[in-house]
């Protein structure tokens, strides 16, 4: 006789009323069912837990977030979005409705909209023809997730934390109910864990990695240790003088200043168990109206500054590099530089620990940043014109207003990773082989902010692991990577801490894509529940056409519509080589939002002229003469002295372009001159930013025979 799947059988939810604050003040409940169960509160939750309803299912949200949004409502403002022309679905509509509320000026309460500008990452800020908004303040993230909720009736559990050691309750291959440390019992047919941890993934018995994989397991360059590589300037190298880790400076025998590992960092591409710094992304304000100023944490430490000391001693000063400007006066801050709000090696433990041990992890780094502030601010051996600067700052007073204005999510770059159906690596990220069956796009720089900070064989200081690599575009994240072994669990989906390697997950993380990664997820699962499959046999057909009409997007190609001001490349004479055919080093990132440019996006550095990051293209034409013309998208933020490299058989020739000024060829390319090609000896251009007083923007080059007629 067939047996009878648990709830394989029609669930309805038992419905509750729902309030802004979820289901606070309701009388308590013993056991909740649904079609579609998600564990986690972050952006990729609630987007998930809307797409099962508007599929026709029941949907409820657990979690042990008190919040909604994660990071998205956490301060994270300043979205790393990447190429915006891939954010479709309900992501897309999450920022349309932030969209809506900037267009009250009521939303305006610190400062005049026409004050703001329209300043973003990469792009414009407010995209007035696609009705979208990409940065905002914390509490419009969240109140935007809570309307969400309420729209569409969402039964959300709070502060509900899994049992993880006992909770989750399997019959063979499927998970049956979840337990909650409460007594609270979840029954579902379909879980979706959207946490940032993979609690549930991992308690459900699903492999997974914690940790940099070694680059020789899956053939990578940019996995594993990465003692030696330099790419952004959150290094030690960034300093004008090398700095010495030692309490008297230069003497071992004198100790180790606090904050500054001993252990060995390993070899390179070596696998290791360390995971990229944590931080909280600070909401801070330096209008006096709604400044609160920087106070000394309990147990705060002085002392664990001393080396940030001797960086500013030695004349660093890019301490408001990341101070990005949202709304209303106020920042979304990050960490940039070789000390800074990154709390290096103090995380390595957070992902397997107790919930205690999380709380413990938490509480140091919100120690180690609220006292960094206040150091910065207020320390008498700070130089003057730092403390003068900071002492400026201080948390918005607007924000967090439960939590001492601080933010309620530290940020969890990585914790587990699942080892699923299909792995992500930076194989699909670069393109270098096809990714089968898309379920959404990711765009992002592949990008791990520091591991360790240690000592070098020289006896000075060096941070390891901060790595910024151009995907060179879009790309396609596939089905197998949010579904788990069929033999492990299935009926789960993990679009969070989905199945990747640690540097195409540097990558993925991004916000946006947790996003659209949740929908999808939602989408598969309510697949599963109408075909009564497990959800590694949802047919890829039905999901496609079902993802496309809720408006994902699967690909891009250049039929998409990349962007305004863009040039299809056909459409140009000679031979034309465009961003994605340079190679680049160091951190380069895609853009559309301004000016002309070939092809869907044109590349940007990161403005510092650090001297990081090339792009060098080499031609491969019938010998003879051409003159080289390049295309960039000008901008008045860029360089005026972007340095160019051409050689060919007579040497190296040296060119300075000023990329603010309109490109004086259909105002798209600029004549470098006439230039002689051979096989010997071919034709190579590379564009820099070494000193560059602006972005450096990497677009194309063409190629024109001469007396071709072309």
């Amino acid at each position: 006789m067939q047996r009878i799947r648990p709830f394989q059988l029609i669930f309805s939810l038992s419905f509750v009323i729902v309030s802004q604050t979820g289901l606070y003040g309701q009388p308590p409940v013993s056991k909740v069912t649904a079609d579609v169960v998600v564990y986690g509160g972050t952006s990729a939750g609630v987007i998930a837990a809307v797409q099962a309803k508007r599929m026709g299912n029941t949907a409820v949200i657990v979690c042990p977030d008190k919040h909604l949004g994660g990071l998205t409502s956490g301060g994270l403002g300043w979205t790393d979005s990447g190429n915006k022309a891939v954010i479709g679905g309900l992501a897309r509509e999450f920022y349309h409705r932030i969209w809506q509320h900037y267009q009250q000026p009521q939303a305006w309460r610190w400062q005049p909209r026409s004050e703001y500008g329209n300043q973003g990452q990469g792009t414009p800020a407010i995209d007035g023809q696609q009705r979208t908004m990409w940065i905002f303040e914390p509490h419009v993230a969240e109140n935007v997730f809570e309307e969400f909720v309420a729209e569409y009736g969402i039964p959300t559990y709070r502060d509900e934390w899994l049992d993880r050691e006992a909770g989750v309750i399997k019959d063979g291959t499927r998970i049956q109910s979840m337990r909650m440390l409460s007594g609270l019992t979840v029954a579902g047919r379909v879980f979706v864990d959207a946490t940032y941890e993979g609690d549930l993934m991992a308690a459900a018995g699903v492999a997974y990695h914690v940790g940099r994989e070694a680059g020789s397991q899956y053939g990578e360059q940019w996995n594993g240790v990465q003692v030696g590589v330099l790419h952004h300037r959150h290094h030690f190298g960034a300093v004008a003088e090398p700095i010495s880790p030692y309490v008297i400076p230069g003497d071992p025998s004198s100790g180790v200043l606090p904050r500054v590992s001993t252990d060995p960092p390993g070899e390179y591409g070596a696998a290791d168990h360390r995971i990229q710094a944590y931080c909280f992304r600070m909401c801070l304000t330096d209008d006096d109206r709604n400044r609160v100023p920087f106070a000394k944490p309990e147990g705060y430490d002085a002392g664990q500054y001393d080396l940030l000391l001797r960086v500013l001693l030695a004349g660093w000063r890019e301490g408001f590099e990341k101070f990005d400007p949202i709304p209303n006066h106020k920042t979304d801050t990050n960490n940039h530089g070789p000390f800074s709000t990154d709390n290096i090696g103090y995380n390595y433990d957070y992902p397997e620990a107790s919930y205690q041990r999380r709380r413990e992890i938490i509480a140091e780094h919100e120690t180690y940043q609220r006292g960094l502030m206040h150091f910065l601010a207020f320390d008498p051996r700070v130089p003057t014109d730092v403390r003068a600067q900071f002492s400026k700052w201080g948390l918005a007073d607007d924000e967090f207003t439960d939590n001492n204005n601080w933010p309620h999510q530290i940020y969890v770059r990585e914790a587990r990773r699942m080892v699923g159906s299909y792995v992500m690596t930076e194989h699909e990220l670069l393109k270098r082989r096809e990714t089968p069956e898309s379920i959404g796009m990711g765009s992002y720089t592949m990008d791990s902010h520091n591991v360790q900070r240690y000592i070098t064989p020289e006896g000075n200081v060096q941070n390891e692991g901060d790595i910024g690599v151009s995907t060179r575009g879009p790309y396609a994240v596939a089905l197998g990577a949010i579904v788990p072994k069929r033999e492990q669990c299935s009926n789960l989906l993990v679009p969070v801490c989905l199945s990747s390697s640690h540097i195409a997950f540097g990558s993925i993380r991004m916000e946006p894509v947790f996003m659209i990664l949740g929908q999808s997820a939602a989408t598969v699962a309510s697949l599963a529940i109408s075909s009564d499959a497990d959800v590694q046999d949802v047919s890829y057909d039905s999901l496609r056409s079902r993802l496309l009409s809720d408006g994902q997007v699967l690909e891009f190609t250049s039929e998409l519509p990349p962007g305004k001001g863009s040039v299809n490349l056909p459409s140009l004479p000679g031979t034309v080589l465009d961003q994605s055919s340079a190679q680049l080093i160091g951190n380069w990132a895609d853009s559309t939002s301004s000016g002309s440019y070939v092809g869907p996006t044109y590349l940007h550095d990161s403005g510092n002229g650090d001297g990081h990051c090339t792009a060098t293209f080499t031609a491969k034409l019938p010998d003879g003469n051409y003159e080289i013309r390049l295309s960039y998208a000008h901008h008045a933020n860029r360089a005026t002295n972007v340095p160019i490299a051409i050689s060919n058989s007579r040497g190296p020739t040296k060119l300075s372009l000023n990329q603010r000024k309109a490109p004086p060829i259909d105002g798209l390319f600029v004549s470098l001159g006439e230039f002689e090609h051979n096989q010997q000896h071919p034709l190579t251009i590379t564009i820099s930013n070494s000193a560059a007083d602006g972005f450096v923007i990497v677009d194309s080059v063409q190629f024109l025979a001469v007396g071709s007629g072309e």
